[in-house]
């Protein structure tokens, strides 16, 4: 493990304590932030829900400290689990096991399956081991969805943090910093629980299929109604305030006509679009700004990306469509859920 980087053994040990007393500490992973409570405490639990204005039916992800026990949170740990365990771990994927009894049901939403992860970046590593070590009986499991407001932009830097939760004080809400987000969209979910040892995908992310494959053998399915329900699942999520539209290129054109030329005065007036080239001839009252052209930079900067012009005042965001390609996959995800909120 990698010492962590701007946060001191005092802020860890601080924060670490705070998750032993139930309370709820924002840390920075790889992915998102996420806000986090003791996995095994039904009353800090609650406190996630509350703070995220959450359905108290969709589960939460235990983050885990490197070497924790899996068959601590699981019934039964498959061969395949143990296998992209050791693959990805720590790292940016997530895997659907079968709860074990002992642990109380409010973190995963009533539900009878779990989500477990190990994340990567160094601070939540030191934390994560750190309450492990303060823990007395348990595994020191932290649930940590992303730190937002529900179906909002997820964080990738503490001050989006702090911006999502305004009524939260210091002694309410203990946020660690750290280096920004180096992969900045939610973590790959697998489902590993079917007892029929079927594998799939239930929502993308930075681990694609074909790294899974290489790992099992099989390419694994996608996820399906039969599916268990899990974090980022929903068909309207990760929405910034603003009115944002997926466009594809060939339709951004009339799109942008439509909003600047429309006749009648409900019509927005000031657009943002994210375009992978601005067009020759810019339509006035659009601020064109440039989309990243690498599917992992894109990813990276996206959720800061939506929150920068979500807050400039903007009538609408105009999002060029990525490109149709399998390391699109979860960007494209992300944009379809966020411009599901805003359709009719």
């Amino acid at each position: 493990m990698h010492e962590p980087n701007s946060v001191d053994a005092p802020q860890l040990e601080q924060a670490a304590r705070r998750l032993l007393e139930g309370g709820l500490v924002a840390f920075p992973t790889e992915t998102v932030f996420g806000l986090g409570a003791d996995a095994e405490n039904p009353a800090a639990v609650a406190r996630i829900y509350a703070a995220k204005q959450r359905p108290a039916g969709h589960p939460l992800i235990v983050h885990v400290a490197p070497g924790a026990d899996l068959s601590w949170w699981a019934d039964s740990v498959p061969p395949a689990a143990r296998a992209l365990a050791d693959a990805f771990w720590p790292g940016p994927l997530t895997l659907i096991l079968p709860r074990a009894a002992r642990i109380p049901p409010a973190v995963s939403g009533g539900h009878a399956t779990i989500g477990v992860r190990c994340p990567s970046h160094p601070v939540a590593q030191a934390l994560l081991t750190r309450f492990a070590a303060l823990k007395p009986g348990g595994q020191g499991g932290v649930a940590a969805p992303s730190a937002n407001k529900f179906g909002q932009v997820s964080p990738t830097h503490a001050e989006h943090v702090r911006s999502e939760f305004p009524e939260l004080g210091p002694s309410e809400l203990l946020i660690l910093d750290g280096e920004p987000a180096t992969v900045g969209i939610e973590s790959t979910i697998v489902d590993v629980s079917d007892p029929s040892g079927h594998v799939a995908i239930l929502r993308p992310g930075h681990i694609g299929p074909e790294q899974i494959a290489a790992v099992l053998g099989v390419m694994p399915g996608w996820g399906g109604k039969a599916s268990p329900q899990v974090s980022g699942s929903l068909k309207a999520h990760y929405a910034p305030r603003t009115p944002l539209y997926l466009v594809a290129a060939e339709q951004l054109e009339s799109v942008l006509d439509d909003f600047m030329d429309g006749h009648d005065g409900d019509v927005p007036r000031r657009v943002a679009a994210l375009v992978f080239q601005a067009p020759s001839q810019p339509h006035e009252g659009v601020d064109y700004h440039p989309a990243e052209r690498d599917a992992h930079d894109y990813a990276r900067h996206l959720y800061a990306t939506l929150r920068r012009l979500d807050n400039q005042g903007y009538d609408a965001l105009v999002i060029e469509s990525p490109p149709d390609a399998p390391e699109w996959h979860a960007v494209r995800d992300r944009l379809r859920r966020a411009a599901a909120a805003f359709e009719g």
